[in-house]
């Protein structure tokens, strides 16, 4: 399997790069798989670009979101990891419930720093916030991943990626605000659109940055048939 998920990107390529860097480096995760053998896979998500993620490797699935919204009374002591891990929990469950015949993906991301949990933000001055505490801080950004199998078989695992930013101006800010961009996004940007010119470094998958890991999506899938 090619891996691209442990370098170090600089980045300076054009933006939505993102789909060819995947092309190039992620679709043998589909073809390390006999076709024959692989489940049915239903992304339990609306994100559009976790699917995008999933087309660009070469996966074959359909979306089924989840039917619920997600619960906001987790306790309060859970670390990113198992926060991400139990919302994307959630959301395969809430699928498979009708659809046990086939392998249910979930997903969650998240951005933590120093362990405190960064979600959405709620509105501009929230966003305002968020993109003013990330400014020329490393930050890690988790993505919890729930395959649920026939039979009721589940496994759960993590990515996690370390972003460094650049400093941000406040007309920098701004103007990010009023693209938009930052809406329904963890960490209240998108590196995927136009708020890779204010990344300098990731350390770790890009995928998993953009909201879907896929090299750890492919060893889940692995064991998955395995099993």
């Amino acid at each position: 399997m090619a891996i691209l998920g442990r370098a170090v990107f600089c980045l300076c390529q054009p933006r939505r790069r993102y789909c060819n860097l995947i092309r190039r480096g992620y679709h043998h995760s589909v073809s390390d798989l006999p076709i024959d053998n692989l489940p049915k896979l239903i992304l339990g998500s609306s994100s559009p670009r976790r699917c995008d993620l999933l087309t660009a490797a070469g996966y074959e699935f359909e979306v089924v979101p989840p039917h619920l919204p997600e619960p906001t009374d987790l306790p309060a002591h859970l670390s990113p990891i198992d926060y991400a891990q139990q919302l994307a929990h959630f959301k395969a469950r809430c699928v498979a419930e009708s659809h046990g015949d086939a392998c249910v993906l979930g997903a969650d991301t998240v951005v933590a720093v120093n362990g405190k949990i960064i979600g959405k933000a709620d509105d501009e001055k929230h966003a305002t916030e968020i993109l003013t505490e990330l400014s020329h801080t490393p930050h890690k950004v988790i993505t919890g991943l729930a395959l649920l199998g026939p039979g009721k078989k589940f496994s759960l695992a993590a990515e996690t990626t370390v972003v460094t930013m650049k400093p941000m101006t406040t007309r920098e800010i701004r103007g990010y605000i009023d693209s938009g961009e930052w809406i329904g996004k963890a960490g209240a940007y998108a590196i995927q659109e136009t708020a890779d010119r204010f990344v300098e470094k990731i350390n770790g998958s890009f995928s998993n940055v953009v909201g879907l890991p896929l090299e750890l999506l492919a060893q889940l899938l692995k064991l998955s048939r395995r099993s």
